[in-house]
């Protein structure tokens, strides 16, 4: 097929665009920085130099490619983790969720594509039930005030992607990816495991948050598997473990050569970080991926974060 990857020189577009290419598709990948057409290319994808908040740019891109199919993996989460640009690269990534996706609707629903293939995330799963969500989940309805923009985007993506009639609309909700290309890595220049081994990412509070993590290689062959298979809905995208913080904390911070992460009471840490972190570290709940593992046929490489910060990491 002919597959055009909005974001693809991104963290997951690193690993999805090879798997895509060794399986016969022909990869239009977008990018947002000229510098980096060389890698796209290197990766086996035409590369394509969007501004994706622009519907024109958007637009031509999209009618220069003719796909049948468009991954929507658009963010703007790399660099520092520092209070002030992290707090830009999240209002970068809620307009590129929002704008970025209705750009992207707009010009795949005029040129006929078929598939439409979304990012979305389970850190903010309703707070609501037990530990663990299925797909008839929903994102939470009253986040923390200052987590509210960035759950308001992804709940744009996610109602606007599984409404459209003229097209397959596929949302992937995807765990917190770790490996290589990402945050959290054995890289040098990987930020969150550097954060890590400072000891800046504390547990909070009990560390009672349940998450779902998923190494990036299982999270493209996921989406290759989407692609190819899936049907409109949500599906869920994790390893087979979700963990409380307290519990998968610690053995990152082992397996990347680091002190025992310092813990934090919620008072102090929501001073200093913010209600929505502490939300995430003490409420979140995990999900699980049965049904992505029963409808297309997909097995995680790494089924355990246990053994994803072992052998996975590099």
């Amino acid at each position: 097929m002919k597959i055009f990857i909005a974001g693809a020189s991104g963290a997951i577009g690193g690993h999805l665009v090879p798997l895509l290419v060794q399986r016969g598709h022909d990869v239009v990948g977008t990018t947002r920085s000229p510098a980096k057409t060389g890698l796209l290319r290197a990766l086996g994808a035409e590369p394509a130099v969007i501004d994706a908040l622009d519907p024109d740019s958007v637009a031509d891109a999209v009618a220069k490619a003719e796909p049948e199919v468009i991954v929507h993996q658009l963010t703007a989460l790399t660099g520092p983790m520092k209070t002030g640009p992290a707090k830009r690269m999240a209002v970068a990534t809620n307009r590129l969720r929002v704008e970025g996706t209705d750009h992207l609707l707009a010009a795949a629903r005029a040129v006929g594509v078929r598939t439409f293939v979304a990012q979305s995330n389970a850190l903010w799963m309703e707070r609501a039930g037990g530990p663990v969500a299925d797909e008839n989940g929903h994102l939470e309805p009253n986040p923390p005030t200052d987590a509210s923009e960035v759950v308001a985007a992804l709940r744009h993506v996610e109602d606007s992607v599984t409404a459209i009639t003229w097209a397959d609309g596929i949302v992937l909700r995807y765990g917190g990816f770790y490996g290589p290309g990402t945050g959290i890595s054995a890289a040098p220049d990987a930020v969150m495991a550097e954060q890590v081994r400072k000891r800046k990412i504390p547990i909070v509070g009990g560390g009672g948050g349940v998450w779902s993590l998923v190494h990036i290689a299982d999270a493209a062959s996921a989406t290759v598997a989407a692609i190819e298979k899936g049907r409109p809905g949500i599906y869920n995208v994790a390893d087979d473990e979700p963990a409380p913080v307290h519990e998968f904390m610690p053995v990152l911070a082992r397996a990347l050569g680091a002190k025992p992460p310092r813990r934090v009471p919620a008072w102090l840490a929501r001073l200093l970080a913010g209600k929505g972190a502490v939300d995430m570290m003490t409420r979140a709940r995990g999900i699980s991926s049965e049904k992505a593992k029963r409808e297309l046929a997909w097995t995680p490489l790494y089924p355990s974060w246990r053994t994803g910060f072992t052998d996975g990491l590099s």
